[in-house]
C-alpha cells in the first residue's frame, strides 16, 4: 500500500525532474501570486471609488472582453511563432501596466475611468499571453510527464490564489492598495528571469516545420476539430457553462463581502484565500491522480454550481469560508479533468488554438457572465442573482452529459 502511494506521488511530481519546467514553475508561482495580489487590489479600489454592483461587473467585462475578442488569435499566434519571445514581450508589458496602476493610485489620482481603461489593457495582454504561455508549457514536458505537469500548474495557481489576497487583504489594510500593486509589477520579473535562464535546447516540443496557412484558416481549421471530437467538446460545454455563468470571483466575492457579508478589505481577502484553500487541497489531490476522468468532471462541476447556489444565503464569514473551500476543491478538480482531457487528446499542431478556445471559454465568457451577475444583483438582489446563475450551470453540465451518452452510444470516444 505504501509503495503504491509513494509511487503515485512520484508519478504527480515527475515533471518537476526536468530543469526547464522547475524554472517556469517557480516564476509562475512568484507572478501568480502578485496577479491574484492586484485582482484583490482592483475589486477593492472598484468598490471604494463606486460601491456599486455595476461597477463591479463593468470592470470584469472590459478586463474580459479582449480575451472574448482575441484569444483565438493569441492561439494561432502561439501555434505560429516562437512561444518563448512572446511570452518575455508580454510579461514585460504586463509589468508596465501594473506599474503604471500602482503609481495612479498611490498618488492618489486614480478614477474609476482610469481602472476601466487598464482593466481593458490588461486583458488584451492576457488574451495573447495566456494560450502562449499555456501551450509553452507543455513545450517544456515529454507526453508522460505532461499530466503531472498539468495538475502541478493547478497546484501553483490555486496556492498563488490563496497567498496572494490573503497578503493583499494585509497589505491594504495595513499599508494601502498601491503596495500590492506594486508587488505584481515585480512579480514578472520571476517569469522574465525564468524564461531567459532556461536552454532552449531541452524543450521537446519544436516549432512546427509546416507552411502556415491564413490566420482565419487556422483558426477554422481548430475549431473544426474541437467541434468534431467528443473527448474534446465534452468538457468545454461544461467549461462555457461554468465559465460563464459559475467562475466569476472577481465580481461573485466583492458582491458577497460587500454587499452580504459586509466586510473589509482584510475579510475580502479571507474570503479569496478560502476559495484558494479549498482549490489548493483540490489541486494536491488531482497530482496523485492526474489521468483524467469524465466522473471528476460531471461531480466536481456540480458540486461547484450547487455551492455557488448556496453562498450568498450565508450571512456568517466563517460558513462563507467554509463554503468557498468546498467549491474550490470542486472547482479545481473539474477544471483540472477538463485541462487533463484536453492536453492528452490534442495534438501537438493544433494545441495552441484548443488551449486559447478553452481559456476562451473558461475567462472570455467573463463579460457576459460579469454583466448578467452585476445586472441580476442590481435588478433583484445578490443572493438571486447567484443563484440563477449556479441554475445556468447546471444546465450547461446538463447538456454536456447528454451529450457525453450520446457519443458512447455511437462509438465515438467522449473521454
Amino acid at each position: 500500500m505504501n509503495t503504491l502511494s509513494n509511487n503515485k506521488l512520484n508519478d504527480g511530481f515527475r515533471a518537476f525532474r526536468v530543469r526547464n519546467y522547475r524554472l517556469y514553475w517557480i516564476g509562475q508561482l512568484i507572478s501568480f501570486c502578485g496577479t491574484w495580489m492586484q485582482t484583490t487590489a482592483q475589486a477593492w479600489v472598484v468598490y471604494d471609488l463606486t460601491q456599486s454592483p455595476f461597477a463591479l461587473g463593468l470592470v470584469s467585462t472590459l478586463q474580459f472582453l479582449p480575451i472574448m475578442l482575441l484569444t483565438l488569435f493569441g492561439g494561432v499566434i502561439a501555434d505560429r511563432v516562437p512561444k518563448r519571445k512572446v511570452v518575455l514581450i508580454t510579461q514585460t508589458l504586463a509589468l508596465i501596466q501594473a506599474g503604471i496602476f500602482g503609481l495612479l493610485v498611490s498618488t492618489g489620482q486614480a478614477q474609476i475611468g482610469h481602472v476601466y481603461v487598464l482593466a481593458a489593457i490588461q486583458g488584451i495582454i492576457n488574451a495573447i499571453d495566456n494560450p502562449v504561455r499555456q501551450s509553452f508549457a507543455n513545450e517544456l514536458v515529454s507526453n508522460a510527464d505532461r499530466p503531472s505537469a498539468i495538475a502541478l500548474n493547478s497546484v501553483l495557481f490555486n496556492t498563488a490564489r490563496v497567498l496572494g489576497p490573503a497578503l493583499a487583504g494585509i497589505l491594504i489594510a495595513s499599508i494601502g492598495t498601491a503596495a500590492a500593486l506594486y508587488l505584481n509589477a515585480a512579480s514578472f520579473l520571476a517569469v522574465i528571469t525564468a524564461v531567459l535562464l532556461m536552454n532552449p535546447a531541452e524543450f521537446v516540443a519544436k516549432p512546427s516545420a509546416r507552411k502556415a496557412a491564413a490566420p482565419l484558416r487556422e483558426l477554422a481549421e481548430g475549431l473544426k476539430y474541437a467541434w468534431n471530437t467528443p473527448a474534446i467538446l465534452t468538457p468545454l460545454i461544461i467549461v462555457a457553462a461554468v465559465g460563464t455563468f459559475g467562475y466569476n470571483f472577481s465580481v461573485v466575492l466583492p458582491l458577497v463581502g460587500g454587499f452580504v457579508l459586509k466586510t473589509d478589505a482584510a475579510g475580502f481577502g479571507a474570503l479569496s484565500s478560502a476559495f484558494g484553500v479549498g482549490s489548493l487541497v483540490g489541486a494536491l489531490v488531482n497530482t496523485l491522480n492526474s489521468k483524467e476522468s469524465t466522473a471528476r468532471l460531471m461531480w466536481g462541476s456540480i458540486g461547484f454550481s450547487v455551492l455557488l447556489a448556496a453562498l450568498p444565503f450565508s450571512t456568517n464569514l466563517q460558513l462563507s469560508m467554509l463554503l468557498l473551500v468546498l467549491q474550490g476543491l470542486c472547482g479545481v478538480t473539474f477544471t483540472t479533468a477538463a485541462s487533463t482531457v484536453i492536453q492528452t487528446t490534442v495534438p501537438d499542431q493544433l494545441r495552441g488554438r484548443i488551449t486559447s478556445l478553452n481559456f476562451l471559454l473558461f475567462a472570455g465568457s467573463t463579460p457576459i457572465g460579469a454583466l448578467v451577475i452585476g445586472t441580476l444583483s442590481d435588478m433583484l438582489n445578490v443572493p438571486d442573482a447567484l443563484l440563477i446563475c449556479a441554475i445556468l450551470c447546471l444546465i450547461g453540465i446538463g447538456i454536456s452529459a447528454m451529450y457525453h451518452r450520446r457519443a458512447q452510444a455511437t462509438g465515438q470516444p467522449s473521454g
